[in-house]
């Protein structure tokens, strides 16, 4: 019968992704959670990253959350605390996560598990402070030598209405800590009239009539690199485009936030918050 006293297996869950450097970055934030905390912090994704050849992940191959899992509970585990890698809400955690712990609570009726809070906390409305300091450091970099560059906010784009409106809080948030207009947009946003909450979607800004023509610093609501993000990807091929049809004279983009050392004091928090729930 397991120890219901064992320590907690704690996995920071990503998404996943077929990039081979989310996974790096991913590993990178769960080694240094690990040191900082002394406690195991395992880098699992969702989905996709166990597709990756092991020889782009120096050898170690990736797994995913279920089967990870299923690994450890045939070894004894009973207690998991999952630590999502994700900004707010996404239906990856509040629905996708939740099915995997219900098929295996059904398999194993003593399997506890406690999912942590989302990086902005829970309330998207009120998201943490410290993600719109972080945005507001990276463009720092730039902001001394701008001028009268425009700002914009850019995310993924999403599916359902909370995750938009903690775009949405951020951006407030970062426009008051800058004292400057900040555009809210996202990078894509599925078809029809239900999801027109996304708009203005980054390729669409330069039709923005304040914004076309000028300088922009686009502010990375994005944590790790993969398709979307960081060197050649999707944003970035956006970026391209609208330079060359000089929708845009220039567009600096911000670091990620993954590379902000406040991620970690974040993602501790949250994990503290999740353990002290587990020991009530």
């Amino acid at each position: 019968m397991p120890d219901k006293m064992q320590a907690p297996a704690i996995f920071l869950v990503d998404n996943g992704s077929l990039r081979p450097d989310a996974t790096i970055a991913l590993r990178g934030l769960a080694a240094t959670l690990t040191r900082q905390r002394e406690q195991r912090v395992e880098a699992v994704s969702l989905l996709h990253s166990h597709k990756i050849p092991d020889d782009q992940l120096g050898g170690v191959p990736a797994t995913i959350v279920k089967r990870r899992m299923r690994e450890l509970i045939a070894a004894g585990q009973r207690e998991f605390v999952m630590l999502p890698l994700f900004l707010g809400p996404s239906l990856a955690i509040t629905d996708y996560l939740p099915s995997i712990v219900s098929e295996l609570s059904q398999q194993h009726s003593d399997l506890r598990v406690m999912i942590a809070a989302p990086v902005a906390g829970d309330d998207v409305l009120r998201p943490d402070a410290r993600l719109a300091r972080m945005l507001a450091d990276h463009l720092e970099l730039y902001l001394a030598d701008a001028g009268d560059a425009k700002i914009a906010l850019v995310d993924h784009g999403t599916p359902i209405r909370p995750v938009n409106a903690l775009r949405d809080a951020v951006a407030a948030q970062l426009a008051h800590r800058l004292g400057r207009a900040v555009q809210a947009c996202s990078m894509e946003r599925r078809e029809g009239p239900e999801y027109a909450f996304n708009e203005p979607l980054l390729e669409h800004l330069g039709a923005v009539e304040e914004y076309r023509g000028s300088h922009l610093l686009l502010a990375m609501f994005f944590l790790l690199p993969g398709r979307h993000a960081g060197a050649g990807g999707d944003v970035a091929e956006i970026v391209e485009g609208l330079v060359e049809r000089g929708e845009f004279r220039r567009v600096q983009i911000s670091p990620l936030l993954g590379e902000h050392p406040l991620l970690l004091e974040i993602l501790s928090d949250r994990l503290d918050q999740a353990q002290d729930t587990r020991s009530r």
